[in-house]
């Protein structure tokens, strides 16, 4: 599940939450992608009290973002929700 919100810093940036459940896949997992210059392990997805775990990021408004998470065991995947949300 991906979230985009306002970002924080008031200059219209944009804040987006990157969710997946706890435990699928199993193992740690990472977002790559356009605003970490596709460097695996800058954003690991944390666990959180909802059951999910996620990891956020903040872009400038107009920037394209690409994206797509890394697993364990150099498992790449495309969010399971909605692949083209960010495109």
């Amino acid at each position: 599940m991906i979230k985009i919100c306002q970002g924080r810093d008031g200059n219209g940036a944009k804040r987006i939450v990157f969710s997946l459940p706890a435990d699928e896949p199993p193992g740690r997992v990472s977002v790559v992608g356009s605003f970490n210059d596709w460097t695996p392990g800058q954003h690991h997805l944390q666990p959180r009290t909802t059951g999910r775990r996620s990891a956020t990021v903040e872009v400038a408004a107009e920037a394209a973002v690409q994206f797509r998470y890394l697993g364990e065991n150099g498992y790449w995947f495309d969010d399971p929700d909605d692949p083209d949300a960010l495109a």
